[in-house]
């Protein structure tokens, strides 16, 4: 390695190195570690970005705080991989049927803040199902799956404040489904269910352009039993 020698190229190089410095932090994250929150339909025991710091607990419901510039994506060319998003995740039995569900209600204050439900395996295996702020200022529902880089596909425009999400799985197939009511249910994506017999499902915010945005998580449950009709997620 050569040193600059002058005070401008020093000046150059400082910044230089403190510009890598904040990309591959920026890109580093999923520092994962045990945690314990407990709600009453769920427990959370392991977290991915200090997710329990950034979780408030109120009754039902808990809300996690996404701070700037945090994302979870895995960018098909690298130049937007971000893994600095906290999510809140349980373990699971995938070889027995569950459906995991709750509301979800964003603050929505910038370009792709979001709320997601996960089934996550490692950093290159999980399955993100959100609802997004796009970038013509549209709320919809978003998924995106990841097998080593992520796809990213956009979905019905909802125009509520808050959402109903469900994930279900009878083992075989995964079915992504959004509600208005938690009656009413609209298919969002179904495919084969190949993960492995553990994963984990869990909770997170996100806010990839903006200075952070928060989701509150209204009872969320996980029960040990799949929807009957993956077409119509009842």
């Amino acid at each position: 390695m050569q040193f600059a020698t002058t005070a401008g190229s020093t000046l150059l190089c400082s910044t230089l190195i403190a510009t890598t410095m904040f990309i591959h932090t920026a890109r580093a994250g999923n520092m994962e570690k045990e945690c314990s929150v407990k709600l009453p339909g769920i427990h959370f025991t392991k977290c991915l970005n200090d997710a329990d710091r950034k979780a408030t607990v109120a009754g039902d419901a808990v809300t996690i705080v996404a701070g700037a510039k945090q994302d979870y994506f895995n960018d098909p060319d690298d130049k937007l991989s971000n893994n600095t998003a906290p999510v809140l995740l349980t373990r699971v039995d995938n070889t027995r049927p569950f459906t995991f569900v709750a509301r979800v209600a964003p603050q929505f204050k910038a370009t792709y803040d979001a709320g997601a439900l996960y089934l996550f395996v490692t950093e290159k295996l999980w399955q993100k199902f959100a609802f997004e702020l796009d970038e013509r200022g549209t709320t919809r529902i978003v998924s995106v799956r990841t097998i080593d880089t992520s796809d990213d596909a956009n979905h019905d425009p909802v125009s509520d404040k808050a959402t109903y999400l469900k994930l279900s799985s009878d083992t075989k197939t995964v079915g992504l489904y959004y509600s208005k009511d938690k009656t009413t249910w609209h298919l969002a994506r179904l495919y084969r269910n190949s993960y492995p017999a553990t994963v984990w499902l869990g909770l997170s915010a996100q806010s990839p352009l903006g200075d952070g945005s928060g989701t509150a998580f209204t009872a969320p449950v996980l029960t040990k039993e799949s929807v009957k009709d993956f077409r119509l997620g009842n």
